[in-house]
């Protein structure tokens, strides 16, 4: 039986002509991760504090953001553009509070270039205390 002259031509010598798209594909991804790179900005938090509690420990005024992504369109992000807040206004019990640093963004634009945002820390602890009364 013969075969096509065009499925020969594919098959002929295939060992060697699948070894080469692999090592394409291994070229591509190493060139693509190594152009990944991390910024970190820091940016104000804007912090909810109860109002029948008084704060005993250090309030944060900022936080750090690793933005990831390609380093040709990391540097152009305004980290004016990204606002982080802490919420604890639902404490109602004097001790130690966790909460989490909730980022605020264009979802869709970041995700759209790759890009991924990550603050440090991600929770942050305050020791609340029964307000005092002058």
């Amino acid at each position: 039986m013969k075969l096509n002259k065009y499925l020969q031509g594919v098959l002929y010598n295939w060992p060697a002509k699948v070894l080469s798209l692999v090592f394409a594909v291994l070229v591509y991804a190493f060139i693509q991760f190594s152009t990944m790179g991390a910024r970190v900005v820091s940016i104000p938090i804007e912090v909810h504090l109860p109002t029948s509690l008084e704060a005993e420990s250090l309030v944060p005024a900022s936080i750090e953001v690793s933005i990831q992504g390609n380093e040709d369109i990391i540097y152009l992000i305004n980290p004016e553009s990204i606002e982080a807040s802490l919420d604890f206004s639902s404490v109602d019990v004097a001790g130690i509070a966790t909460a989490p640093v909730v980022l605020r963004y264009e979802e869709d634009v970041f995700e759209s270039a790759g890009i991924a945002l990550q603050s440090d820390p991600q929770y942050y602890r305050i020791l609340f205390g029964e307000g005092s009364d002058l």
